[in-house]
Formats: C-alpha cells, sequence, structure tokens
C-alpha cells in the first residue's frame, strides 16, 4: 500500500509539472489552418471523418470482447469479466493520454507535436499539450488510443475466474502506457524496426504483431504465474473442459468483434481518399470467413460434431492473421491466411494445454499471440508488391520475409519478457490471484458482493452444491 501511495503522489507531481510546462499553444487545437491547408476542404474533412468513425468502430470492439468472455466463463465471475473489459480500457485510456502516445509517436513526425524521439523510445507528445495540441494530433491519438486499449484486454480473458481484480487494474494502465506503447514505437513510430535494411522494414498494417502478439504473449508470461484454474487439470496432468455459461454471448461477442475489425484494419489507411480501402475490407472478411470454415468442418470430420464456440475462435484466428499483411496482399492470399490461422488457433489451443499445461478459459494465447506472430510472417511471404512496395516470397523477394521474422522473435522476447517481470513484481507485492475460497466462491461475491444471475450459482468442477444452490444451475 505504501508502494501504492507513493507511485499515486508521484504521478500527482508529474501531472502537474507537464501541464505547468506545456501551456503555450503551436499547433493548431481549431482546425482552422489545417482545412484551409487543402484547397477544397473535402479531402481534409473526409479522412478527418473516416479515421475517427474507425476509431469508434474499433472502440465499440471492447463490447465484443465482453460479451465473447463472459460467455466462455462460468455465471459466478460474469461481473468480474465485464469490469475488467471496462475498466482496463478507461485506465488505458488514460495512461496513453498522459505518457504512451508520447513514447509510441514521440519523434515520428506523423503530426504536430511529435518531434522528440528516437529509434528505440519517444519523447513528445505528452498530455496532448503544448504543439500536440492540435486537432490532426488528437484525430490521431483518438484512433491509437483505441488500439492500446484492445492490445490491453486481450490478458483479461486468458486471466480470467482466477485473478485479482486489482492486479488487474495496475497491469491495465501500465501495459497501455509502456509495454505497448515502446514496442510500438519500434514498429509504427519510426523506430528501429521500421527501418531495418531488409524489404522496406518492418510492416504490420493494422496491428498483428503490435496489438495481438503483444497481449497474446503477456497473456502467456501471467498464466504462466498465474497458474491453472482448480479442476483444470486431473491427478494425470490431463486438461478437464470448463464450460462457459453462455454460447450466445460468445457467438455475439464474434459478431460485433468482427464487424469492428473493419475499422481496426481498413481505418489503419487513416484516410477515406486511400482507396486500397476496398482491399483490406474484403482481405479481412475473407480471412475471417476462411478461419471460421476451417475450423467448422476440421471438427466435423473428426467428431461429427460442429463446436460453434471453436469455430468463433477460427474466425478470429483469421482476422488476427490477416491484420498486418490485409493491404499488401491479393485476395487469395487472404483466404489462404485465414485457413492457416485456423489450423494454428486449434493446435495452439491443445499446446498450451498438453505441452505448457497452462490454462487459458477463452484461448487468448492461441488466437492472438501465436497468429499475431503468423500475420507478421504472412507479410514476408504473401505481399505482391502492389501496395507501399512491401514485396514478399510469391515475388521472389526475400528481404522482406528477414524484416518480418526479426520482428517476430523481437515480439516475442518483448512481449513476454516485460509481461513476466511486471506480474513477478506484482506477484511479491500485492498478490496476483484470489484465495482457493474465494475462486470456489466466484469472483463476482467476493470482490463485488452481487451476482449478474442471483438466482443461478455454478460450482466448479468436483465442488459439489452447497447451500442455495440448485441442481439446475447453470
Amino acid at each position: 500500500m505504501k508502494f501504492m501511495r507513493c507511485a499515486a503522489d508521484g504521478a500527482a507531481v508529474l501531472i502537474l509539472l507537464l501541464l505547468l510546462t506545456t501551456t503555450a499553444l503551436a499547433g493548431d487545437p481549431s482546425g482552422a489552418d489545417t482545412y484551409t491547408d487543402d484547397v477544397s476542404g473535402v479531402a481534409t474533412a473526409t479522412n478527418f471523418a473516416w479515421t475517427l468513425m474507425a476509431a469508434f468502430l474499433v472502440f465499440f470492439m471492447q463490447a465484443g470482447f465482453a460479451f465473447l468472455g463472459a460467455g466462455a466463463l462460468r455465471v459466478k465471475n460474469t461481473v468480474n469479466y465485464f469490469t475488467k473489459s471496462y475498466m482496463d480500457f478507461s485506465i488505458g485510456a488514460l495512461a496513453f493520454w498522459a505518457v504512451g502516445f508520447a513514447l509510441m509517436f514521440g519523434g515520428s513526425q506523423l503530426f504536430s507535436g511529435l518531434e522528440s524521439g528516437n529509434s528505440f523510445i519517444g519523447w513528445s507528445g505528452w498530455f496532448l499539450a503544448g504543439d500536440a495540441y492540435d486537432v490532426s494530433t488528437i484525430m490521431f491519438w483518438m484512433f491509437q488510443v483505441v488500439f492500446a486499449a484492445t492490445a490491453a484486454t486481450i490478458v483479461a480473458g486468458a486471466c480470467a475466474e482466477r485473478m485479482k481484480l486489482q492486479t488487474y487494474l495496475i497491469y491495465s494502465g501500465i501495459v497501455t502506457a509502456v509495454i505497448y506503447a515502446i514496442y510500438g514505437h519500434w514498429v509504427w513510430g519510426g523506430g528501429w524496426l521500421s527501418t531495418l535494411p531488409y524489404g522496406v522494414g518492418v510492416r504490420d498494417f493494422a496491428g498483428s504483431g503490435v496489438v495481438h502478439a503483444v497481449g497474446g504473449f503477456v497473456s502467456l508470461a501471467a498464466i504462466m504465474l498465474l497458474g491453472p484454474r482448480i479442476g483444470k487439470f486431473g491427478k494425470d496432468g490431463k486438461p478437464n473442459a470448463i464450460p462457459g455459461h453462455d454460447v450466445g454471448y460468445i457467438v455475439l461477442g464474434t459478431f460485433v468483434l468482427f464487424f469492428g475489425w473493419f475499422g481496426f484494419n481498413a481505418g489503419s489507411t487513416l484516410a477515406a481518399t486511400d482507396l486500397r480501402i476496398s482491399v483490406v475490407a474484403v482481405n479481412t472478411f475473407l480471412a475471417g470467413s476462411a478461419g471460421a470454415v476451417l475450423v467448422c468442418y476440421w471438427t466435423f470430420l473428426k467428431t461429427k460434431k460442429v463446436d460453434i464456440a471453436l469455430t468463433c475462435n477460427g474466425a478470429l484466428a483469421g482476422l488476427v492473421g490477416i491484420t498486418a499483411p490485409c493491404a499488401y496482399v491479393p485476395t487469395w492470399a487472404a483466404v489462404v491466411i485465414g485457413l492457416v490461422a485456423g489450423l494454428i488457433v486449434m493446435y495452439g489451443i491443445k499446446f498450451n494445454e498438453w505441452v505448457l499445461k497452462v490454462d487459458d478459459p477463452v484461448g487468448a494465447v492461441a488466437v492472438h499471440g501465436y497468429n499475431g506472430l503468423w500475420g507478421l510472417l504472412a507479410v514476408g511471404i504473401f505481399a505482391d508488391g502492389t501496395y507501399g512496395d512491401v514485396q514478399g516470397l510469391i515475388v521472389g523477394s526475400s528481404g522482406q520475409f528477414i524484416a518480418q521474422a526479426i520482428d517476430v522473435v523481437t515480439v516475442v522476447i518483448w512481449a513476454f519478457g516485460t509481461g513476466f517481470i511486471l506480474f513477478s513484481i506484482l506477484k511479491r507485492t500485492i498478490g496476483i490471484r484470489v484465495s482457493r475460497e474465494e475462486e470456489i466462491e466466484g469472483l463476482d461475491i467476493c470482490e463485488h458482493g452481487y451476482s449478474a444471475y442471483p438466482e443461478f450459482i455454478t460450482p466448479g468442477p468436483g465442488e459439489g452444491l452447497r447451500a442455495g444452490q440448485t441442481s439446475n444451475s447453470r
């Protein structure tokens, strides 16, 4: 507690100092100068509207994550998961506004106020003040903050049903302010990965690596330290299924995420005047569809039954896989990328449970982590040179694949390493896991004092019915 009070006091002092030193305005807060730079004003207004609408779509993906994750969990942890889903983007937004945006895009010179930084870290744009108090910079911030929130919320599902709420909220602020932001600077902020002397440097159009692999491998570090849920593994080490409580939530959440992904990928052009958005949108649609179809029929051929929950993960896997290469590949390649992503998510989940012996209730590591890496490599394989001069192996160029492979190694080391350090510190200070009794009772009651469904309380595997529970509990 003393450590947390000191951190809070330090943050307050930092905020006061930065606000006092950034009162001079040299940007364009009214938008008048920006608008007159474009003779007709049409391109400026159109691109602003497009980028902001895409940002709103990506923000709506938080609802998809909330429904998907809650549906995959038991009744007794629903309120807790919704709380984490809601608060991680709220805390993350403030952290990214104060610190993360400057670390990520300082030195990129993409917009006003982002002039200072180097190949490893940025240091301008704090609090969107000074020169960064500019309509273009703030438009860009709005688009970027919803991406940061997406990376943060991936961990909620992987750590569900046993992580302390306050631990998770501390993590949310740190990952958006530092872990996500620094790696993002290397790829999107003009950092060293984007300027590698192979191909045209690392290219990750909408974030297979920056968003999804970061979230996925921080998740892997967290669940390794956290341990599995009670009853997940038998005495023989064999994993047991722990069904969620609402398949409808899972399907609805996937629909919402799929819809929001069009803003995620196509919006990353930052311009409606970039007509490549049609290719990006279609590639996104095809890859997500291919991932779903592959998982649907693969499981049907093996079991004679269709698992719609796993099929939804197949769709999400395809969407993650296409996120990096969506602007650089032809449509047939998008289908191949989605099909491979479907295989990766199925066998990735099996690998985690049977080999690594980790418990990931929603398959976040396989969906986002492993397929994030696949998306990065897919750029170096399938890029056809028709956009941004990005050329992969299919057109006989190996340089881009080398750059993407370096990025794969980098993001695994960075995300897993920093995630492991962060959760190790939290584990040794405030703790990361609730008690056994609290886990059995459910996090809704012990951390919130009420249930999302007061009439239903579900015991965990092998826990049996307790007083007040009925045999028809979900």
